[in-house]
């Protein structure tokens, strides 16, 4: 083996490579987009109804207990 060959092989270990994604990064990419479009489709209607029964149950309930 000659003095030179390990230089070589030093070089191309002192190289760095381009850091390989992570499948979390793209698992994040993937949730943000589909959070994305599930935040500007809106609420629907029908949930939003159940929402109003569920304040109006609990001021019910709520002015029945401080009594």
């Amino acid at each position: 083996m000659n003095e030179h060959s390990g230089e070589g092989q030093a070089k191309q270990m002192g190289k760095t490579k381009p850091a390989d994604p992570q499948p979390s990064d793209h698992i994040s990419r993937m949730l943000r987009s589909m959070y994305g479009s599930i935040e500007s489709e809106g609420i629907p209607d029908r949930f939003l109804d159940l929402l109003e029964k569920l304040d109006a149950a609990e001021k019910a309930q709520s002015s029945t207990s401080e009594t």
